[in-house]
């Protein structure tokens, strides 16, 4: 893609009149030398696979552990009554970031976006956004790549992977793509794309990656759930008018060097936080 700042892609925008998904598109064009067409097939092809996993959820699956699978269909029988506290909306996002982190876990097919850890916020974000509020195929292609925009700065100034950031560099980033994307959807120009991202990012900052049992499962598959949501709120926060006072690719920073500066415990490596605990230790034990 080439850009190395969110700030350079709004301001970029701004002065050619381009959308923030047309940029992203046409640095995709350049870098792969493909045709618009041809990328925008491969980034249908993604959705639909995105859509294929959602669909494909098996509520009676376990993973080989044990620790995962079937909460996804509490959610969704919970939901289904019509006297939750979030209501609807927030109540299918909810279902879809759970049932993708099982089917991750449960070795089913998945996007990672932008890892395996946090599949389940970019498409409980906008699969749902799609069936509640009627957005065309092309709009939710067009978020996507807003999204592909927004986590390739994030991977270039910072990370993407829990070993490396711990679960800020993952959760938060799907939070913060897909933060962007409904953004976008919802009417954001470039400026409030950005700041839809970095409140998102902001929110998260400093979470910790401590798997239990060094498994992508506990607390992966419900922080999925967490970054969907801050997503759907963070957008919220910018359609109101509000921006983050730290500016976008400052934050991304910021996350890189809270990132750099924790215990290897919690990077993953299933010795600190959650992992480290006496359940967690316990667990670790059964599983070996």
């Amino acid at each position: 893609m080439g850009y190395r700042s969110l700030a350079e892609i709004a301001s970029y925008g701004q002065e050619k009149g381009l959308s923030f998904w047309e940029i992203i598109v046409m640095g995709d064009m350049r870098e792969r030398d493909v045709t618009m067409q041809e990328s925008m097939e491969k980034m249908r092809a993604m959705y639909e696979a995105m859509k294929k996993a959602d669909a494909g959820y098996e509520g009676k699956l376990r993973s080989s552990s044990r620790l995962v699978g079937g909460d996804g269909e509490k959610v969704q029988e919970y939901f289904s009554k019509g006297n939750s506290l979030c209501g609807e909306f927030i109540g299918k996002a909810i279902e879809r970031a759970i049932k993708m982190g099982e089917s991750n876990a449960c070795m089913k097919r998945i996007v990672a976006a932008p890892t395996a850890g946090s599949c389940g916020v970019l498409p409980a974000v906008l699969l749902t956004m799609e069936e509640m509020l009627s957005f065309s195929q092309e709009q939710m292609i067009q978020a996507l790549y807003v999204a592909a925009g927004i986590g390739e700065v994030i991977a270039y100034r910072a990370f993407i992977a829990g070993a490396r950031g711990g679960c800020q560099a993952e959760i938060g980033s799907a939070s913060a793509m897909a933060a962007g994307a409904a953004a976008y959807l919802k009417g954001a120009e470039h400026e409030g794309i950005i700041h839809a991202a970095a409140l998102a990012l902001k929110n998260l900052l400093g979470l910790a990656c401590d798997p239990v049992a060094g498994l992508v499962e506990v607390p992966c598959v419900k922080r999925n759930v967490l970054g969907a949501v801050n997503a759907l709120t963070s957008a919220d926060l910018v359609l109101a008018g509000i921006r983050s006072a730290i500016p976008p690719d400052e934050v991304i920073d910021a996350m890189r060097a809270i990132g750099l500066s924790m215990s290897s415990a919690i990077r993953e490596t299933g010795e600190g936080g959650l992992a480290a605990t006496p359940t967690g230790v316990e667990i670790a034990k059964r599983l070996k």
